[in-house]
Formats: structure tokens, sequence, C-alpha cells
């Protein structure tokens, strides 16, 4: 028997001596390429890169040659696991990813397998034009992969199926033939004309008519090869997922897009009676026909009052057309409440709530895992009421729970059950309720899969659709494109059993010891992993991808980068497979993680952006903090770890003038970037040469204010002064404190004093002889964040419950505390429960945690900002986009007159990441994305807002603009009505 070693080794060594794109065998390629968005899970040998059909062809040959499989992966969205395999994964996305021309006259396009939907739909948007099907996963799946999945989306009511769309194909078979698929027998393998011709009546019987059941896509599409169908060769191959020959180019046609849409949001009781209803709104043309339920919709989104709603979008010539129709199908239609929206701004907020349902779903309302397996069983539409219903009963026959949503004009729906994939019994479980529901959606005249593909998921369970004769035509077809069975070798035929290969079954059953919380997974860090099951909405390509507003985040480094390892996807795959110990064998002590982490910004948009909330700057401290657990760190983690210490020190000695002038000398500042871990290209920081709580206290004299407080008569706020405020931008203290006080408010600081008391027990309590001695300890509170963010836990830990000892007469007064640093906010009000969750005072601490908008917007109600009245560019602080929200930020700005929208992305310096070595480029490379675009493109008396210190550094920095907090823009504006005043000039205004 041949070693596998060798085998690995000679594959890998003939790959590289015959493939012009990237070969890659090491642990990262692999274990990034081990799933797909199902619930299988395989190990490859080695991932391939194409260059273009040529490699495709010359990789195929030498996998033939060693008899090794191959497998075709586009965006790795599948979710019926058949862009898994344990040969060799042919990666399109990172060269075949063009579109290599766009004919409008024809109404048509050439593109690569490799190229995003969205990059073909931007190309065809000026002439008017669309490719017609679009996933959910619009952003990020790849021609390639709807084409080998048959893909449909929303507008399949409109415009069908990819399969409706493609024209002919460029593929090559298993035995290495280049071939063109297309009609009239066009491209077909020798001996295929001969099989089709000797099993007409077969392929006339036992396959579904599409006019009565348009999402059939289960199973190999051999009817298309009827006479009376045009012997559509191109048509029959779209939905063999990469199982008859592996596509390097496609004709695909496109359609007309309404120059107008409007979107009717029709609100009914329950899911049965949006089902019921849905097949009759299809004669009135909509473009969608989509449902969904109350259990898929975050509190607050928007939608009419029900308990299930249907999308359903007209298009016309002009808005207004477009809007009589969908007032049209909301007067046909018997619904509870209703919507009708025209403008696009709104629109895109509305469906952005259908599409995170694939994410949404998940989670069951409580928190319980849900999984993929029966998501997109397909029904006539006429018969989708009676099969929700029967559906419902099945479900709770198991003890099962699901959420149905999708595409209810079509018949088709989407629905994560909580399967319990962890237990033999719950595994057990899985496969009855899988036997039994394909029997009652064949009874109601169904499809097993209805968009995504049978896969292993669903292969297995083909026979009860179609009749053993039909499958072992498949098996037949298959053998005519592939007689090696060398292209995707246990899907659609010979499958593999649906409960195996179970991508849960390689994870540590006890939970594994770690520092965090995880207060949304029970603790369970390997459930936290789990959270992602790839839909990969973290592979978009822009910033505004991610939410209605345009100010998504979510992942910078992927898109400064392009690599899957750099997504968040990828960490959490590279994540999984340390836990899982096969590919990457070395645990906490993984270098595969590390490499990945590296690029991290710990910006957390995944936390906001990611439908499923992965958190994967919490994941990489934690990560950081068992890597370099007793051993030696970078000297970036005590250069920029232990900020906070080293500012303090320069302030205590009232140094800073000292360290600013050493900072200029050139040789100087070059030694101490080298042994600080710091980029060679940055800048270091001024140091403020009064520290803020030093002008607090100098301003308390010289005003005589009482001791505590501030000049203000109303509410007392308790400002927090942060590391960054405190010792290097106090000028944004000394603008709130005005702010503030100007709007009626009593400011002072936390406590600086701690009883020197010694702990006890639970490291809370205090020795009762403590009052004896009045001895004390000067300190100051302080979030951790620079422990946190390079995972040095243990002192974050010790520093917060530090903070907490001082903040407790806070705490017991009920005051609110204003964060002015966005990025500390955050970190006192979700990292501090987090990490202390043993202890109930950093909950406490995080509930009075308040930005300075919040802060105006909830204890200055009334108060009328100064009229700035002029426009603003600038970029929402990463952590207030992702944990504070920019609710009250948007309000107040509003009221001052500041127009304009902040831009989305992440300015790239996200405090320590863009400072360490290494990471320059891609800080840079983050900036140019939207945020130094937009700066350099505002008018001359544009406000350039960055309230995060980052923010304002990165900007200085590489456009040599200077941005400035919130704060400090109103506190000059009042100094200007101030000055009017003076000069008879008067403000105005109401509340805001």
């Amino acid at each position: 028997m041949t070693d596998l070693g060798e085998v690995r080794a000679g594959l890998e060594a003939g790959l590289r001596a015959a493939v012009r794109g990237e070969v890659a065998f090491d642990a990262t390629a692999r274990a990034l390429t081990t799933m797909d968005a199902s619930n299988y899970r395989r190990v490859p040998l080695g991932v391939v890169a194409p260059r273009d059909a040529d490699d495709v062809a010359v990789a195929l040959s030498v996998c033939r040659e060693h008899g090794v499989p191959v497998v075709a992966r586009g965006g790795g969205t599948s979710i019926a696991g058949q862009a898994t395999g344990t040969g060799v994964v042919l990666d399109f996305t990172r060269h075949m990813n063009r579109l290599v021309s766009l004919d409008p006259e024809e109404r048509r396009a050439v593109v690569q397998p490799g190229l995003v939907l969205d990059r073909l739909q931007e190309a065809a948007a000026p002439h008017g034009l669309r490719f017609g099907p679009d996933p959910s996963t619009h952003s990020r799946c790849t021609l390639g992969g709807m084409i080998g999945n048959n893909s449909c989306g929303s507008h399949s009511v409109a415009w069908g199926t990819t399969a409706d769309s493609v024209q002919e194909l460029s593929v090559i078979s298993g035995t290495g033939d280049l071939l063109r698929p297309g009609r009239d027998w066009a491209g077909a393998p020798a001996g295929l004309r001969t099989l089709v011709e000797g099993e007409l009546a077969c392929l006339r019987t036992d396959f579904p008519s599409l006019s009565r059941l348009p999402r059939r896509i289960s199973g190999y599409a051999l009817d298309a090869l009827l006479p009376e169908n045009g012997a559509d060769v191109a048509r029959s191959f779209c939905g063999s997922e990469g199982t008859l020959g592996v596509l390097t180019e496609a004709v695909v046609r496109l359609v007309q897009a309404p120059r107008a849409r409007a979107l009717a949001v029709l609100a009914y009781a329950d899911e049965s009676a949006a089902a019921e209803a849905a097949a009759g709104l299809l004669a009135y043309g909509p473009l969608t026909v989509e449902g969904m339920a109350a259990d898929l919709v975050r509190e607050g989104a928007g939608l009419p009052r029900g308990g299930a709603w249907l999308f359903v979008e007209t298009g016309g010539d002009s808005s207004a057309e477009a809007r009589a129709r969908a007032e049209a199908v909301v007067r046909a239609a018997d619904v509870v409440d209703a919507l009708v929206v025209a403008d696009p701004a709104t629109q895109r907020t509305l469906w952005r709530i259908r599409e995170d349902a694939s994410g949404t779903a998940t989670r069951m309302p409580d928190g319980a895992e849900a999984w993929p397996g029966w998501e997109d069983c397909a029904v006539p539409p006429a018969r989708l009421g009676a099969y929700l219903r029967d559906f419902r009963a099945l479900l709770s026959a198991h003890g099962l729970r699901g959420t149905p949503y999708g595409h209810f004009g079509d018949g088709c729906i989407h629905v994560r059950i909580d399967f319990d994939l962890l237990s033999d019994a719950g595994v057990a479980r899985f496969r009855r309720f899988s036997e039994e529901l394909a029997e009652l959606v064949v009874s109601h005249g169904g499809s097993l899969s209805g968009e995504h593909g049978d896969g292993q998921a669903r292969a297995e369970l083909l026979p009860r659709m179609y009749g053993q004769e039909a499958v072992r035509l498949f098996e037949r077809a298959k053998g005519v494109w592939d007689p090696d069975d060398l292209l995707n070798p246990g899907m659609l035929v010979r499958p593999a059993p649906l409960d195996s290969n179970l991508r849960f079954a390689v994870l540590p059953r006890k939970p594994v010891d770690v520092a965090f919380g995880y207060p949304e997974d029970g603790g369970d860090f390997s459930a936290a992993v789990r959270r992602c099951v790839g839909v990969a909405k973290c592979r978009t390509t822009t910033a505004g991808s991610h939410s209605g507003s345009g100010s998504g985040v979510m992942c910078p480094s992927f898109r400064a980068t392009g690599e899957e390892e750099h997504s968040t996807r990828g960490r959490a795959r590279l994540l999984h497979e340390m836990l899982a110990g096969e590919v990457v064998t070395d645990g906490w002590r993984s270098t595969e993680v590390l490499g990945a982490l590296d690029l991290c910004l710990s910006c957390k948009g995944c936390r906001s952006d990611c439908p499923v909330g992965v958190d994967m700057a919490t994941y990489k401290a934690e990560f950081l903090h068992h890597h370099y657990a007793g051993r030696r760190r970078p000297a970036a983690h005590y250069a920029m770890g232990w900020l906070p210490v080293w500012l303090r020190a320069v302030a205590r000695l009232r140094a800073a003038r000292l360290v600013n002038s050493l900072a200029a000398v050139g040789p100087l500042a070059r030694l101490a970037k080298r042994l600080g871990g710091i980029a060679g290209e940055r800048e270091i920081p001024r140091l403020a040469r009064e520290p803020f709580s030093r002008w607090w206290a100098r301003r308390r004299v010289s005003d005589g204010a009482r001791a505590g407080g501030g000049a203000g008569a109303g509410p007392v706020v308790i400002l927090w002064p942060d590391t960054f405020t405190e010792y290097l931008s106090p000028s944004v203290g000394r603008a709130a404190v005005r702010v503030l006080e100007e709007a009626g408010l009593n400011v002072a600081l936390p406590p600086t004093v701690h009883w020197a008391r010694a702990p006890i027990g639970d490291g809370r309590s205090r020795t009762p002889w403590a009052a004896l001695g009045p001895a004390l300890r000067r300190d100051r509170p302080c979030c951790g964040l620079t422990y946190i963010s390079t995972g040095q836990l243990d002192r974050a830990r010790t520093v917060l419950r530090r903070t907490l000892d001082l903040m407790e007469p806070v705490l017991d007064s009920g005051a609110p505390i204003v964060v002015l640093e966005p990025s500390c906010a955050a970190a006192l009000r979700t990292d501090a429960p987090e990490l202390l969750h043993d202890d109930p005072r950093a909950a406490q601490l995080a509930a009075r945690i308040r930005t300075f908008a919040e802060t105006l917007s909830e204890h200055a109600p009334h108060w009328t900002p100064p009229a700035v009245n002029r426009p603003v560019v600038g970029q929402t602080h990463c952590h207030q986009h992702a944990v504070l929200g920019d609710t009250a930020e948007r309000r107040l700005r509003e009221a001052a007159g500041l127009s304009g929208e902040l831009s989305g992305g992440c300015c790239g310096l996200a405090g320590n990441f863009g400072f360490e070595q290494g990471h320059y480029d891609v800080s840079t490379a983050c900036a140019e994305e939207l945020l130094l675009p937009a700066v350099r493109a505002a008018t001359q008396d544009a406000v350039i807002l960055a309230d995060g210190f980052s923010c304002r550094t990165q900007l200085e920095q590489l456009s040599g603009r200077k941005g400035r907090h919130v704060a400090e823009v109103l506190a000059g504006a009042l100094e200007e009505r101030q000055g009017r005043g003076r000069r008879g000039g008067a403000g105005g205004g109401g509340p805001w």
C-alpha cells in the first residue's frame, strides 16, 4: 500500500512543477478549506489557486495521475458540503475572478468562475442591466459556485434560476477534455447523447416539471437534454456541483433592470398565513415574494406589526409606477398591516433584515445553536402553506425547533434547526428527522433542494424523490463525464451518509479553560468558535456591504489583503482546527493561528456586522493570552500594552517635554521604535505637557470650584480620564468639560484614592483592621484596553479589579460615567464584564458607561447645541459602530448642523495594531479604503470628525489633516457663540 505521505509529497511536487498559480499544502491552507457553510468537514491534501484554464487542465492531469480527487471551490458558502473534499481544492477566487467582457447590446457577459456576483452587477448597472439570480450571499458568492449549485435568490419569481441565465460554458471534463456546453448537444462529452436517447421515458416521467416546481434543484437536470427542451447541455450542467466537469468560463445572459423599484412589506398573523397568500400574489408580476417570521427579526427593525411578513418588490419605469404596483399588491392582499417603501435607502435597510436571516437563523431566540442540513426544500408554491403546517408538526414530533423563511413565491423554504450534532443520540435523531422530512417533501410534490444543491446533506435521499431508476441514470451520466470519479466524489451519486463527516465530531466535548466568560455561549469557547457557520459576510470587498447606512466595518484586514486567512471566517476556521487538533496540532501554541490573528485589527466590526455575532477581537485576546503564557512576548506588547504605566510615569516625573524632545531626534526615535516593536514608518505621538487631570485640579483651584464637581448645577456626571485623553489629547477632555457644563451638568472626575486595605477571600472583601489605619494609595481608573488587545488578560483583570475598587463610591451613587474615547467605552461596556464575569461590579460599571453624545441626550435633553452649520467628514469609530452604536451621535450632529454622513470601514491604526512592526502596509491600506479619500475630497469648510485618538493620529500621520472630537467642535462653536454674544449676537434653537 502506498503511504499517504508519499502520495502527498509526489502530488505536491507534480503540481508545483506544472501549475503557474499558487500550490499550498501547509496546515494553514488546508485548515482554511476543511469546511464550507454546511455541517460537514473534510481535510484536503492541498489547495491550488490556478491562474487560468491551462493551469486547471494541468492540475487535473496531475491529480488524475496520482488518483487524487479534485473539488472546485468559489466563495465557500455552499450549505450542503459540496465545497469540501479530501483531495485537492481548486480555489478560483484568487486569480480566475475576472469579468472577461460585457456586451450591453447583446445583454451578455463572459465571466470567470471566481468572479463575485456583485462585481458583475456593478459592471452591468450603468447599462441598465443585471444578472437575474441574486442569492443573499451576493456580496461574496461566485458565478462558478452559482452555476455549480444552480443558485436562485430572491428575484427568481421574475428571472428564474442561474440555469435560466446561462448561455454557454467552458468546461474541462474528468478525462481532461475541453468542452463548450451549449444548446443542441453542443459540448456534450462522448456517449452522453446515446445515454439520454436510450432513457427518454425515464426523463419524461421521473423528473418533476419545472413549470409546476420552479425550484427543482436536486439531482442532475438531465431532462434539459430532452429534444423538446433544446438538448441544452449547458443547462443540464448547472447544478452538478462540480461532479461532471470543472468550469473555467461562462457566457451568461443579463436582464433589463427596472428603472425604479418599490417594496411592499405585508404583515400577516403567522408564517402559515403568509405562505398561503404568497402564490396568489404572483399574478401581479412581482420581482420578489420573500417571507420571514418574527423569530428572525431584531427588535426595532421598522417592520409593520405582525407575526410574519412577505417582502414583495415591484418594478417600473418610474418611482410612481413602481409604487403604484406595490400599492396594488397591498390592496389585493389580506394583511394585518402593510408598508410601502419607494426610497432606495430605506429599501436597502429593510432588505438587509431578510438577507441577514441566513446568519441570524443560526441561533434560536434563547441562544441555542441551529444548523443547516434541511436549509432549502421546495414544494409547488400552491402547496407551501400545507407543507409548512406539516413541517411544523414534524419538528414538534422530534422535539426540534426552527424558523422557516425564504422564497415563498417559489415555494422554497430556508430553515436552520436546533439539531444536537454533538452527541450520538442527537446525530441519530438528525438522521431520522432527515429521512422523514424527505418523505414529507416528496409527498407534497417537492424537491429536497430548492437552491443550494444536495451535496452530502441530501444526496443519500435522492432515491426517495426520483426513484432508483433515475438515480442509476445519474450514476451513468456521471460516468460519461468523469469515468474515474475524479471530480468531487461522494456528491450527488454514490454519496457519503448524511450523518458522517460532521464538522462538530472533532471538537472537544469538555469546555476549554478560558479567561473570558463567553456569556452568550455558556462559557464554552468551542461554542463561541462554532458561531461561524461560514456564510462569509466577512469576505465582502466593500465596507458599506454590511449595513443599510453604508457604515459597515467587518473585515478590514480581508479587504486589505484579499486572503481568506485574514477574514473573520478564516480565523474562525483555524481556531476550529486548533481545537480539533488534526491539521493544526500545536493547540494554543499554534503559529498558524498566530499568523492569521496577527493582522486582526481587533476592530470588533465582526461583533456587529457578522450575522451570528462572531467576536474575533475577543478570540484574539484569548488566544494571545494562552499563546504567550509563561513565555516572552513581542516587544510591542510591553511597549504599547503597558502604555498607561509608561505615560503615567512620564507625567509623574513631569518629563513630557524631555520625552518629546528626545523623540524628535531621528537616531533616538529609530532606536526607541526598534526596541519597542514599533513600525519604523510611524511617528511617535507627542505627549501633552499638562495631563488632563492636572489641568482639572488647577482649574478647580483657580476657579474656586467646589471639591468633587464642576460648574454645572444639574445632575452629576463622572468624566472618565482615559489614558489617551489624560496624557495625549487633554484638549478633548477640556472641551468635554466646557460643553457638559454649558449643558447644565455637574462634572466630576472618578476617585483617585484607595484605602490601603489587604483583600481577603474573594479578592474583594477587606481585612477588618483596615479601618485602624488612615494609609491611602493614589491610583487612576483604567479600562484595561491596551492589556486586553495584546492578550495580557491576567494583567487586565488586575487593573480592572483595582478600577472597580476605586469606582465603588461612583457605583453606589448612580451617576453616569462619560467616556470620551470610544474604544475605552467599548472595553468597559463589553470586555470588562466578560473578562470579570465572576464580579458583579463589572456589569454594574458597564451599565453606567455613556458616550459623550449619550450623556447629553439622556441627561441634558433640553439643551441646545451651538449651531456649527458646516459639512462633516470622517469615519465612525470601529468600536462605536460595533459595540456602542451611534444613534445619539447622529442626533447630536444633526442638532448642531453638522451635515453629511461619516464613512464606514476602519482607520487602520486601531490602537496598537497600526504601530506594530509589520502592520504599516495593511494599516495604510485600511485608511485608503474610505477614510483618506473622503478627507481628501472634503471641502475646505468641512469639519473632520474623529472621536478616537487612533483615528486622529492616523489622519494626521497619513494626510497631514487634523481631526477633532465632536466635543472639541462643539466647544469651539460655544466660544464663537460667546464671542458673538459679547459683540451683540445671540444663539438660539430648540431642544435636540
